[in-house]
C-alpha cells in the first residue's frame, strides 16, 4: 500500500481540527474467513471525535462562516444520531460557538453524555414518529433554529457540503492508500454523504469500481434503490445509518448495489471485529463489514481489493452492542452466547413451554395433546422426572397400523427419555446434543423441568 500519505503526528498541530482525516486503512485478517479477496477497513474512529462525522462537522461550519450565516457567538443546531454532533461540537469548541443538538431516544446514553461533555445542550425526542411529525428530531431542530437568535441549522441531510467533504478528503485518501487498486467500495448511508462523495470521486478515477451499500432491515434505502418507491420503514436497532426519509445528500445513481443486513448480523460482526481484529467499532461498522466480507467471498479474486468504512468507535455502544443483557432483552445475542432458558422464552406459538403426559395415560390422550399443540415430541413425565418420550411420527405409524393401540397406556409404547440440560447451557451445547437419536432435549432449572427444545427450534432461530 501507499507510503506517500503523511505519517501520523509527523508535525505539531495548531489545534485538534488539523488531525481530522488521513485515517488508516487496515487489512482484515480473521473475520474474512478463507476468501482470497483482501478486505481493507478505513478506520474512521481514528478521527479526534471518534467517527467519520468529524470530517463534515468541520466542513459545514467553515462553509457557514464563508457564507456569512454563522457569526461570532452564533449557535449551531443539528438533529443528529450523536456522531455529527460530536464533530460539530469539537469544531465549535475551537471556534467559540454554542451547540444545541436533538437526538432520537433510541440512541445510546454514551452519545448523550459525550455531547454534554463538550458543553452542548441535548434535546431527546421520540424515535417512533414519522419524519414530518413536529416531535421528530429533525423537525425539532428546525423549530429550535426559528426560536433561537443567531442560530443556524447544520442540516447534514440536505447540506451539499456533506458529500463534498468526502469527495475532497475520504475518496482521495482511499485512492492513494490503495494505489488505485481498489475494485469494490462498501459503505452504508444515513445522510448518504460518505458513500455519495467517496463513490463519485472513485468512479471519476475508475468507472469500473463497484460501489455497494448496506442498509439496516427496516430502512427504506435498499428498497428505494431497487424500485424507486419509498415503501414503509420499520424500527431497527443499528444507530446512525438507514432512514425513513430520502435525504438530498444521498446519490443513489453512484451506488451499484444495495443490500439489507439484520441488526443481529451487524452486532455480531461488530463484536467479532473487536475480539478478532482488535478494532473497537460500533454497530454500523459491523453491518458494513458483514456485507464487505460477503462481497469478497463472492468475488473470490486475489487481484480484487475491497475497501469498507468503519464509521465510529465502539465506546459509544458499551450499554448496547457490548452489553449482553441488552442484547438478550432485544433478542440479538450471538447464537453461541444464547442460553437454553432464553431459547425457551423465544419459542413461538400458543403451546406451554412444556407439554407432557403421565405414563399411565392412554395413547388417545397423548395423541390429542400432540394435535392440540402441534408438537412433534411429547415427554412422558412422572414425579418431575422424564421417564420416556413419544414421537409424533412413530406414534402415528403405530396408530395407522393398529388403531386399537390408542387404548393402550403410554408406558407400554414410549421410547427412551429425552436428555436433560441445565437452563444455563449455551445454544452450541444444546445443538450438539440434538441428533437423529435425540431430536429434542428437556431444559431444567432448580431441579424442575422448564421446557423442551427441538432441532426445529434451533434451526428456526439460526435462520431468523
Amino acid at each position: 500500500m501507499s507510503s506517500n500519505a503523511p505519517r501520523a503526528h509527523a508535525r505539531p498541530y495548531a489545534n485538534v481540527l488539523e488531525t481530522i482525516g488521513w485515517t488508516p486503512l487496515i487489512r482484515l485478517n480473521r473475520v474474512t474467513g478463507s476468501t482470497r479477496t483482501p478486505v481493507y477497513a478505513k478506520a474512521e474512529f481514528f478521527n479526534p471525535g471518534g467517527s467519520v462525522k468529524d470530517r463534515i462537522g468541520l466542513a459545514m461550519i467553515e462553509a457557514a462562516e464563508r457564507e456569512g450565516r454563522l457569526k461570532p457567538g452564533g449557535v449551531i443546531v443539528e438533529g443528529t444520531s450523536g456522531n455529527t454532533g460530536v464533530g460539530l461540537a469539537i469544531a465549535a469548541a475551537i471556534r467559540g460557538y454554542r451547540c444545541i443538538f436533538t437526538m432520537p431516544d433510541k440512541m445510546s446514553q454514551e452519545k448523550v453524555r459525550l455531547l454534554k461533555a463538550f458543553g452542548a445542550e441535548v434535546v431527546v425526542t421520540p424515535t417512533a414518529v414519522p419524519p414530518d411529525h413536529p416531535d421528530n428530531y429533525v423537525q425539532t431542530a428546525k423549530r429550535i433554529v426559528q426560536e433561537t437568535p443567531g442560530a443556524i441549522l447544520a442540516d447534514q441531510f440536505y447540506n451539499p457540503v456533506n458529500p463534498e467533504a468526502h469527495y475532497r478528503t475520504t475518496g482521495p485518501e482511499i485512492w492513494e492508500q490503495t494505489e488505485g487498486r481498489i475494485t469494490h467500495f462498501v459503505a452504508s448511508a444515513g445522510t448518504g454523504g460518505t458513500i455519495s462523495g467517496v463513490a463519485r470521486y472513485l468512479k471519476e478515477r475508475n468507472p469500473k469500481i463497484r460501489v455497494i451499500a448496506g442498509d439496516p432491515v427496516g430502512s427504506i434505502f435498499a428498497n428505494y434503490h431497487a424500485t424507486r418507491e419509498k415503501g414503509e420503514s420499520a424500527p431497527y436497532k443499528v444507530e446512525g445509518i438507514g432512514n425513513d426519509k430520502l435525504p438530498s445528500t444521498l446519490d443513489f445513481d453512484v451506488i451499484d448495489e444495495y443490500h439489507s443486513v439484520s441488526d443481529r448480523d451487524a452486532f455480531h460482526m461488530a463484536r467479532r471485529l473487536t475480539r478478532e481484529e482488535g478494532l473497537f467499532v460500533g454497530g454500523s461498522a459491523g453491518l458494513i463489514t458483514t456485507l464487505a466480507v460477503q462481497v469478497a467471498q463472492q468475488v473470490d479474486d486475489p487481484d480484487a481489493l475491497v475497501v469498507c468504512v468503519l464509521p465510529d468507535t465502539g465506546e459509544r455502544y458499551l450499554s448496547k452492542v457490548y452489553n449482553e443483557e441488552w442484547l438478550r432483552e432485544n433478542r440479538l445475542l450471538e447464537p453461541e452466547r444464547l442460553r437454553a432458558e432464553e431459547m425457551i422464552e423465544r419459542k413461538e406459538g400458543a403451546a406451554p413451554a412444556l407439554v407432557s403426559v403421565e405414563p399411565h395415560a392412554k395413547l388417545r390422550q397423548a395423541l390429542a395433546l400432540i394435535n392440540t399443540y402441534n408438537i412433534s415430541q411429547l415427554p412422558v413425565c412422572h414425579d418431575g422426572r422424564c421417564v420416556g418420550c413419544l414421537a409424533e411420527s412413530s406414534l402415528m405409524a403405530r396408530v395407522i397400523e393398529d388403531p386399537g393401540v390408542l387404548d393402550r397406556s403410554v408406558e407400554e409404547v414410549m421410547d427412551e427419555p429425552l436428555p436433560v440440560v441445565d437452563a444455563a447451557t449455551p445454544m452450541s451445547g444444546v445443538a450438539r446434543m440434538l441428533t437423529r437419536q435425540n431430536p429434542a432435549v428437556l431444559v431444567a432449572s432448580g431441579g424442575e423441568l422448564r421446557g423442551i427444545i427441538t432441532r426445529y427450534d434451533v434451526v428456526r432461530y439460526l435462520t431468523q
